[in-house]
């Protein structure tokens, strides 16, 4: 079929001579430091995992049994293949070599083991002398005896939470004596201990009155009496010590209580503001000129009590319930009202606490009733994920664990029992590792950087370049929108090439059932599809019965033509190696007719119609030869395939009963020169164009070392200046103040979301910033990728 590559039968066998000379596919192997890497090449995708171990042996001298081998977090096990595991052309495998365990020593005979003395021989060794010579541990004393000159057991008192640095109120429910074994204090304790009183040997057991699950050991330092006097506002001057409710996060909202000192005040007939420095943590950092919003709760810092703890159960508490910011900010810690982010998230419903689940991943409250399937009891386990959260088990593959069994691969014609033959070697198998993002897929005509002449050595990487998408097929195009581009591989025996026009033959009539890729024409080719999409690149009214010619052909829609080697046989017009893009041609006319295997096949004109002069002449190989174009090789493939080459292809076999002079041997043979790219450099208006773009100067620079020819050059400049938002060429580029090159629109989106500093070094813009197009840059890329703004 056209839409595959196309095989004439008596070219079979030339390809199946040619296979074993073939890439075959290579990965590289990295241990997990990294601090050795190698390539390991003759693989295919149906590989097995024992065997590469054998390989791996080899190259970094660990023994099978001592290998792990991970490829993208999954543990490589024996009985699979690389194509279980999804491993493509150049992945790199991870190798951890596992320690080997030392032998065992041999048995000791009985006779001449030592003799050894019973425990209970030495003095102080038995079992109760081991118990008596225990370290005793550092546990607090019980609270027998312990008293306090200032506070007793049930005294309600603040104190200051380390975690927030606010005080919290809170009761006394234990004291107990400080221990001689007790921990230096920290720095942050010494600098709370501003006066001889802030130490009494005792420590105090405190249960917070918001917070009844949480008790505390802290030292007198940390608590004082609980606060009662209220001060009105009226009564507040400049330079008071008071206690007030502060927000750190965010002022205008409820918070936490802070000692603050008033540093300015503000009095209106309708405002009242309080300025003052906040105080956090036992250390006392201030935080200044801060704004108190909650000037009608203000209360005074109580001292600790010059009286008996008898005679201070008769002062008076604090007045009111002194407000806290609200656990929740969506309901405000309301019991009545019903909340999904602080209760059940299903209901909203805040009734029986002890039935609910708190999911140990996302933190969202379940009752038991309410999951799907309702739960009776509390479950046992110590973690428990939500239905959402919770990974299925049987999905997750454990080390050691053999895969699961996918469906899609279970479909594949390759999964049949009696697929014998090893079809992973060859490059049509590998896969893409990249894809072409300058155009969009439905692109007319040239692309930017690909020049008449580039040649690469597998369809794969034409597929990749983007020239031709499909990576089998050989028209890529849209039955309602026309043929981007096809390639020439003398597949069909009616096809008839000239070099700047040639006859091609439609796709279909052929029965490719069972993963085949050519077969003998079996029926009768139709307009539809591929051969449609074809047919409307003609500057002609489509007719699916006799076809049409243009009267103006250079007006039809463009098509790019590559030729492959395949077709080298049939063509002096194809390439030797590889394939190569030939430039734009336009459909002539078509028309339906009874091909040589006596069916009928549409037959399509073309005719060259691009201002580059072809590869084949003498004007073409100059025009290649300006621009440095040589043939492109998959990363990784040209120095491990250039021996195999070499010994493969290039040498020729000796004659039977001759010998060569001097003795052949390898070593003698003659090493093929390597082709050197031509000098390269742009043109006179485009240079001076790049030195007028100072802001890029080092960029530029950077990209103008063109030992390595045009095309080496373009790369460069689409990795230079791609925008870090979109990860695409940048259209209408801004240049940042840092250096930066961005789309126009990626940072207008940037700042719309109030983002206003440099997407790729975080450098503050500013929110006034002016997002000018650089205009110099932009024409320099639309003079070297011409069209890169489609579809942007």
């Amino acid at each position: 079929a056209r839409n595959v590559p196309r095989i004439s039968i008596s070219s079979l066998s030339v390809l199946k001579d040619s296979a074993s000379s073939a890439a075959k596919m290579w990965i590289q192997v990295r241990t997990m430091d990294g601090a050795k890497s190698s390539r390991i090449d003759g693989l295919s995708k149906l590989t097995k995992i024992e065997e590469l171990r054998l390989r791996v042996r080899d190259d970094f001298e660990v023994d099978t049994p001592l290998q792990r081998l991970f490829y993208r977090g999954k543990q490589l096990e024996d009985g699979y293949t690389l194509f279980d595991y999804d491993v493509g052309l150049n992945d790199i495998i991870q190798l951890l070599a596992r320690q080997a365990l030392p032998e065992p020593a041999a048995p000791v005979p009985k006779e001449e083991q030592p003799k050894q003395e019973p425990e209970n021989a030495v003095a102080g060794s038995s079992g109760a002398g081991r118990e008596y010579n225990k370290e005793p541990e550092n546990a607090v004393a019980g609270s027998s005896g312990a008293r306090s000159k200032y506070y007793k057991v049930g005294g309600l008192v603040d104190v200051l939470n380390s975690t927030h640095g606010a005080w919290f109120e809170a009761k006394i429910i234990d004291i107990v004596r400080k221990e001689s074994t007790e921990p230096e204090p920290t720095p942050e304790e010494s600098a709370s201990r501003r006066t001889a009183e802030d130490d009494d040997d005792v420590l105090y057991c405190i249960q917070f009155d918001d917070y009844e699950d949480e008790r505390v050991t802290v030292p007198l330092s940390s608590i004082r009496p609980r606060a009662r006097r209220l001060i009105p506002f009226a009564d507040v001057s400049v330079g008071d010590a008071l206690m007030a409710n502060y927000n750190v996060e965010d002022p205008d909202e409820l918070g936490f209580w802070y000692d603050c000192e008033v540093t300015a005040k503000r009095a209106t007939r309708t405002t009242r503001e309080l300025s003052a420095t906040v105080y956090v943590g036992a250390s006392r950092t201030p935080l200044n000129n801060c704004r108190l919003k909650f000037c009608d709760e203000l209360f005074a810092n109580e001292g600790h009590p010059t009286i008996t703890p008898e005679e201070g159960d008769k002062l008076p508490e604090s007045p009111v319930k002194r407000r806290l910011q609200p656990d929740c900010t969506h309901c405000g810690d309301r019991p009545e009202r019903k909340c999904r982010h602080c209760a059940c998230c299903r209901c909203g419903g805040k009734e029986d606490p002890s039935r609910q689940l708190l999911c140990d991943e996302c933190d969202r409250a379940f009752h038991l009733g309410c999951l799907d399937p309702p739960l009776e009891e509390l479950p046992q386990e110590d973690t428990w994920f939500c239905p959402e959260c919770k990974t299925d088990t049987s999905e997750v593959v454990q080390p050691g664990e053999g895969l699961k069994d996918s469906k899609r691969k279970a479909k594949l014609p390759s999964a049949a029992p009696k697929a014998a033959r090893d079809w992973g070697r060859g490059m049509a198998c590998a896969g893409r590792t990249k894809e072409c993002t300058l155009v969009p897929p439905n692109h007319y005509g040239p692309l930017p950087n690909i020049p008449v002449g580039s040649c690469w050595k597998f369809r794969l990487q034409v597929s990749e370049s983007g020239c031709h998408r499909p990576p089998v097929g050989g028209i890529h195009g849209r039955e309602s929108d026309g043929a981007y581009s096809i390639v020439l591989s003398g597949g069909y025996e009616d096809d008839a090439d000239d070099g700047d026009e040639f006859l091609y033959t439609g796709s279909g009539g052929r029965d490719l059932s069972g993963n085949k890729r050519t077969a003998e024409q079996s029926c009768n080719q139709e307009l539809t599809k591929y051969n449609k999409s074809l047919a409307r690149n003609c500057a002609a009214e489509l007719n699916a019965k006799d076809g049409a010619e243009a009267k103006d052909w250079r007006a039809g829609k463009p098509v790019r033509v590559l030729r492959s080697y395949k077709g080298r046989k049939h063509s002096k017009y194809c390439p030797e190696e590889g394939c190569r893009y030939d430039g734009i041609y336009k459909v002539v006319k078509y028309w339906p007719e009874k091909g040589k295997s006596g069916f009928i096949v549409w037959r399509f004109l073309l005719r060259r119609d691009d201002p580059t002069p072809p590869p084949w002449t003498s004007a073409g190989k100059k025009h290649i030869e300006e621009l440095g174009l040589t043939m492109q090789y998959p990363e990784g493939y040209q120095e491990p395939q250039s021996g195999e080459e070499h010994n493969s292809e290039n040498e020729v076999p000796a004659k039977k009963g001759k010998r060569s002079r001097g003795g052949a041997s390898e070593a003698s043979s003659p090493t093929p020169k390597k082709q050197r790219a031509a000098s390269f450099s742009l043109e006179a208006p485009l240079a001076k164009q790049v030195r007028a773009d100072a802001c890029n100067e080092r960029l530029w620079q950077e990209c103008l070392t063109l030992g390595k020819g045009r095309q080496a050059f373009l790369d460069r400049v689409q990795e230079l200046f791609t925008c870090v938002c979109c990860q695409e060429l940048a259209y209408l580029p801004v240049t940042t103040p840092c250096s930066h090159n961005l789309c126009q629109g990626c940072l207008k989106r940037s700042f719309k979301a109030e983002v206003f500093c440099c997407p790729t070094c975080r450098k503050d813009l500013g929110k006034d910033y002016e997002l000018k197009v650089n205009t110099t840059l932009s024409g320099v890329l639309q003079a070297l990728f011409p069209g890169y703004e489609n579809g942007r």
